[in-house]
């Protein structure tokens, strides 16, 4: 009987699969991928994944994802992305997006590039603290929010910007 109470519990639990199996199966599947990008001579692949809550969570969209780069010497650089993010209580979906992003340092200064389809450069919010950047975006209808870490201080007064195509672009002058 007590077996009987506690298998009708476990059914009540509310269990929501995600779909992170299907998108990550494991690091062997991940080196897999890097050994095949590298045998084609491809520097960026993207993964996503989207779905949509059901019933009472039916206003729910996730997406989320990953982009691998292999950089120089073939040392791969996982970059997750999207509004699902993993906690020790298991995935949320948060409201706001990470965007991907991609720093170049140069000699002189470092140069941002943020992917952020939907809002404009007017909806795009910087704000640096030390050799932290804090990079969000409100528009019309997509959040986005991402703490960077830059390679060096910048000036937060040497700024320039510009967005096209859903690319938001920023160049800061190296302290």
């Amino acid at each position: 009987m007590v077996n009987d109470a506690k298998n009708k519990k476990d059914d009540e639990t509310l269990h929501i699969d995600l779909g992170f199996g299907k998108l990550f199966k494991g690091i062997g599947n991940f080196i897999d991928l890097v050994g095949q990008m590298t045998e084609k001579g491809e520097e960026f692949v993207e993964k996503t994944k989207e779905f949509h809550g059901e019933g009472a969570l039916k206003d729910l969209k996730g997406i989320y994802g990953f982009s691998v780069k292999v950089g120089l010497g073939g040392k791969p650089t996982v970059e997750p992305f999207g509004n699902v993010k993993t906690t020790p209580k298991g995935p949320v979906v948060e409201e706001a997006r990470e965007p991907i992003v991609d720093i170049f340092e140069e000699e002189n200064e470092i140069q941002i590039l943020a992917e952020m389809p939907g809002v404009e450069e007017k909806d795009v919010e910087l704000e640096i603290k030390g050799d932290i950047l804090i990079l969000s975006a409100v528009g019309s209808d997509r959040k986005y929010h991402k703490e960077l870490l830059l390679p060096s201080q910048v000036e937060p007064e040497a700024l320039s910007r510009s967005h096209k195509n859903g690319i938001f672009e920023a160049r800061f002058k190296k302290k």
